[in-house]
């Protein structure tokens, strides 16, 4: 198994029992970075962090392009790879949209059930279609969203790091 699949693997087994604790997406993230075993990567780190980040924008593209399944009643391992494939596609720009659509279906192929890899595949082949479109909306949504002191969000370049 690759790296990032392991780290991605990784960041799945606690986006995955921080759902069934009824926790936020990272909820579990901090006492898995305390045991450290297995270890966490700053990848895996960066994917749970991302997608807790991101969640209501997630859920909400899910949601939209998944036809009739609403993700209540998608087996938890797909919602979750889902989230994780949804999130490197908007917003991990060194992992080329084709690579973490494979990557999510090879998992799911692995960790679910059979029609799972079908139905990722289609859903987050969607996802990437849409990917400018779903971009400027989370882009505007991120802008309208309240700050700690009250304050719209802010989308000047200054206040973006990138690197």
């Amino acid at each position: 198994m690759a790296a990032r699949t392991k780290y991605r693997k990784r960041a799945l087994d606690i986006l995955f029992e921080s759902e069934s604790r009824g926790l936020a997406a990272d909820g579990t993230l901090a006492d898995r970075l305390e045991v450290n075993d297995p270890p966490v990567n700053p990848y895996t780190v960066g994917l749970v962090e991302g997608v807790a980040a991101h969640a209501a924008q997630i859920d909400a593209l899910l949601e939209e392009h998944s036809h009739a399944w609403s993700l209540d009643r998608m087996p938890a391992v797909d919602r979750n790879l889902l989230r994780i494939g949804v999130y490197e596609i908007l917003w991990a720009e060194d992992v080329p949209d084709p690579v973490a659509i494979s990557e999510a279906v090879e998992l799911a192929r692995e960790l679910s059930t059979d029609e799972s890899p079908k139905f990722i595949n289609g859903l987050l082949s969607k996802v990437a279609e849409v990917k400018p479109q779903a971009l400027r909306a989370a882009e505007q949504a991120s802008a309208e969203e309240p700050v700690a002191d009250g304050a719209a969000g802010s989308d000047a370049a200054g206040d973006r790091e990138d690197g």
